[in-house]
């Protein structure tokens, strides 16, 4: 791993936010296309994903997310289960920002979009028991939407104007197809 790559793993863990905001900002760009240096880090990651501070568990998810694509081992397919876990996680913007992530596991592969689009809608159709599920349901939306403008994948469209479909409430059904306004 590159010096600098490594300086921004170790800025997360700085007491001045400035810099973990900007090390964390870094390694996303970074991690947009494909890197090399992935399985250096990929089980710091994963144990990150339990870690007691909901910031390396929310970091990591996001991060793994984004390594998906960098994963030619498909070490994601074992280990989504965890990532998966912290979109669950007790503190609320920890499993957002998990779940806002989680898409781009789908951009590595077909197995991995498949698995990520199958958990999503079950999620979609499950999730109406939890505490802000109409925020939940519309990140999955949102989430459904990235990965189709990555991919034009028309039936994550469908799935995801299917999932709209079954929400009962007008006012967010009108906001979930906002989402979906000009495809």
């Amino acid at each position: 791993m590159e010096q600098q790559i490594q300086r921004y793993f170790d800025g997360l863990e700085s007491p001045d936010k400035q810099i973990q905001y900007e090390s964390f900002t870094s390694i996303m760009a970074i991690t947009e296309k494909e890197v090399d240096w992935a399985y250096e880090i990929w089980d710091e990651l994963l144990k990150g994903l339990t870690d007691p501070n909901n910031h390396t568990r929310s970091r990591a998810a996001q991060f793994l997310s984004q390594l998906a694509i960098s994963d030619p081992e498909n070490r994601i397919l074992d280990d989504f289960p965890a990532l998966w876990e912290v979109t669950k996680d007790p503190k609320f913007v920890t499993a957002r920002h998990a779940l806002q992530a989680v898409w781009r596991v789908g951009l590595a592969g077909d197995e991995q979009q498949g698995l990520v689009v199958d958990h999503l809608a079950d999620r979609f159709k499950n999730c109406t028991a939890e505490k802000n599920h109409t925020l939940i349901r519309f990140d999955i939306i949102q989430g459904l939407r990235k990965l189709f403008d990555e991919t034009k994948e028309m039936k994550i469209k469908q799935i995801a104007l299917d999932l709209i479909g079954l929400e009962e409430d007008s006012k967010y059904e009108k906001k979930y197809k906002a989402v979906w306004k000009n495809v």
